[in-house]
């Protein structure tokens, strides 16, 4: 995983929740996670990662709060945690 990967990673879990990231870096991290990844239409996109989905509305701006909160979940499901990848 590159430094932008982690970097993101990382601000997945940052406290606040951030809401400058956009869904292209979320997808690249879950892609490198080795994540399946799914466009359906009207811009949803959706990610399956050891079994546990995730499912976002795409679009030019940053994912909402409740968004990150999805991806975050996903992850700590899928047992990912970035202390396993440090920046």
């Amino acid at each position: 995983m590159n430094h932008s990967h982690r970097k993101v990673l990382h601000s997945l879990f940052a406290h606040p929740i951030p809401t400058n990231l956009h869904l292209h870096e979320v997808e690249s991290v879950l892609r490198e996670l080795g994540a399946e990844i799914g466009h359906s239409g009207h811009g949803r996109f959706t990610a399956t990662l050891a079994g546990h989905h995730v499912s976002l509305h795409g679009g030019d701006h940053g994912l909402t709060r409740d968004e990150v909160a999805q991806v975050r979940k996903a992850l700590e499901a899928a047992g990912i945690a970035p202390a396993d990848f440090p920046a």
